[in-house]
């Protein structure tokens, strides 16, 4: 923000819309005590807890992800003293929500004391009715130092400081908690320096740890046979990524059994191109090769773990020149990375081909089109998009992050009439838009440069969930006109007010600094 910047210190106001003035939101719900229980294919129990409370509307897979994945297990101050788990869902929410409440009022975000308990209420009241949930590493992370001073020693996390905007290393694991899901890292074609391929193993370590998913594009990486600057040459791009998919593999968030989510992409024209898009798919066929010498066929089985490429998501990057080539039916060029010579070609038919059968027969590789994608670039100025989440939903800068929330349509949908509650629906995306602006104050990201730049660009992703199901209880086909229409205003509104709410937040605080 810069001197110049006129900004209205009021900060914003919240209005009640589920809760009511002189009562707990807690108090509006009617709570269950449920048992949680899972099992392995042969029916012994790896995770049992009793005494789950949770609201009676939830569903008993609501509950069990909530037990098994979200509730802290340690360091949780007891009735009786002592340190334990979490058992109820009012815990979990109210850690959330006060720890976003906190730093909102800390840093000036809301116009009084009153509008931060508002806020804080009608968060509690949106969680417990399932309007809307955050990403998953706010389940995991928020909230453990301002609800338990839990600490944790420091992981190699940096911040920027608000209040001097000084990049900061992090002093602990959850003073700053690791709020965003969604991560695009860089890596350059260096072995261990800062910024390097083993250097990437390390961050993306720290993004796992803490249940988040990690995108990055390898096209920097020189191929097989290229030329090293001590002599020799490089064993290739194919042989790190099997390294990086063993130490994913090897890591599960937050100490649970999530698996660590990656995304690899390549860009088409890189030497070890069809490597690449081959990969899974030949790993598949020598996992049925094991299967039937009489391996488990459980993807937590042998027969999975003894082959690579089973940790991440895979996306080869097109551009509009192949297109062409594939429409004329020539030849595409693979080129070096360290000298830009075309070391090999192939008909652009036969890449095409190889790319619909490796997908159909193992579901990846996916594609992602590289220059429409940079057509839609909202911030083109900071450089080019090369990679995106585990996901996809997320395609912005290298060494940017991004944090979730989504709205579910349901609860802001009438069976009896089938309308939908529009001003509901504006007032808990705006409500969860404060939140998501919140957490990028609040966070610790895994190196320096995401560190900054996500505090430059602030960039927030606010969905929502359940249209495919409010179309089913509409009675609308989901492949329709009609559908399409309900979608797009659907989005507009959501988008609308999200917008609206950033330009309330910059009267507040002033605009982001890119």
């Amino acid at each position: 923000m810069s001197q110049e910047t006129t900004v209205n210190t009021e900060g914003l106001k919240f209005k009640r819309r589920n809760t009511k003035d002189g009562s707990t939101p807690f108090d509006l719900f009617q709570y269950d005590l449920r048992t949680s229980v899972i099992k392995k294919p042969d029916g012994s129990i790896v995770f049992e807890m009793r005494n789950v409370e949770v609201p009676q509307g939830w569903s008993q897979v609501a509950t069990d992800i909530l037990a098994q994945k979200y509730f802290r297990k340690a360091g949780v101050p007891l009735e009786d003293g002592s340190l334990g788990s979490e058992t109820s869902a009012k815990q979990v929410v109210h850690r959330l929500a006060n720890c976003w409440r906190q730093w909102g009022e800390k840093h000036g975000y809301f116009a009084s004391s009153t509008d931060a308990q508002v806020f804080y209420e009608e968060l509690v009241y949106s969680m417990l009715d399932q309007q809307c949930a955050p990403n998953s590493p706010q389940w995991f992370n928020t909230g453990l130092y301002s609800s338990y001073a839990i600490t944790g020693k420091p992981q190699g996390h940096y911040f920027v400081d608000p209040d001097t905007e000084k990049l900061m290393k992090s002093t602990s694991a959850y003073e700053r908690p690791q709020p965003h899901a969604c991560f695009i890292l860089s890596v350059d074609d260096d072995l261990v320096n800062e910024g390097g391929i083993m250097d990437l193993w390390v961050r993306e370590a720290r993004i796992f740890k803490y249940g988040s998913g990690v995108g990055t594009n390898f096209s920097r990486i020189r191929g097989a046979g290229e030329k090293l600057s001590g002599g020799g040459t490089s064993s290739g791009l194919m042989s790190f990524l099997k390294i990086g998919d063993r130490a994913a593999g090897a890591i599960k968030s937050g100490g649970t059994t999530r698996r660590a989510a990656k995304m690899v992409c390549l860009d088409l024209d890189h030497p070890e191109a069809m490597e690449f898009i081959t990969w899974k798919q030949k790993e598949e066929q020598k996992v049925a090769a094991l299967i039937e010498q009489g391996y488990s066929n459980d993807y937590e089985g042998e027969a999975y773990a003894t082959v690579s490429g089973q940790n991440s998501n895979n996306s080869i990057r097109i551009n509009n020149k192949f297109f062409d080539k594939l429409q004329n039916n020539e030849d595409w060029e693979f080129t070096a990375r360290s000298t830009g010579e075309v070391m090999n070609t192939k008909p652009a038919t036969e890449i095409w081909d190889t790319i619909g059968k490796a997908a159909w027969s193992c579901a990846d590789p996916g594609v992602q089109y590289d220059d429409t994608i940079n057509e839609w670039h909202t911030c083109p100025e900071g450089g080019r998009i090369n990679a995106s989440n585990p996901c996809s939903e997320y395609m912005f800068l290298d060494n940017t992050a991004c944090n979730l929330a989504s709205l579910n349509l349901r609860k802001f949908f009438n069976e009896d009439t089938r309308g939908f509650d529009v001003e509901s629906f504006e007032y808990a995306s705006r409500l969860w838009t404060a939140v998501l602006e919140i957490s990028v104050l609040m966070a610790q990201f895994p190196s320096k440069d995401v560190a900054q730049l996500s505090y430059d660009y602030r960039t927030l992703g606010l969905g929502y969930a359940n249209l495919g199901s409010m179309l089913m209880a509409s009675g609308i086909a989901y492949d329709s006109k009609e559908a399409t229409a309900i979608c797009g205003a659907i989005t507009a509104i959501l988008t609308g007010t999200a917008y609206a709410t950033s330009a309330e937040m910059a009267a507040v605080k002033g605009p982001f600094r890119m």
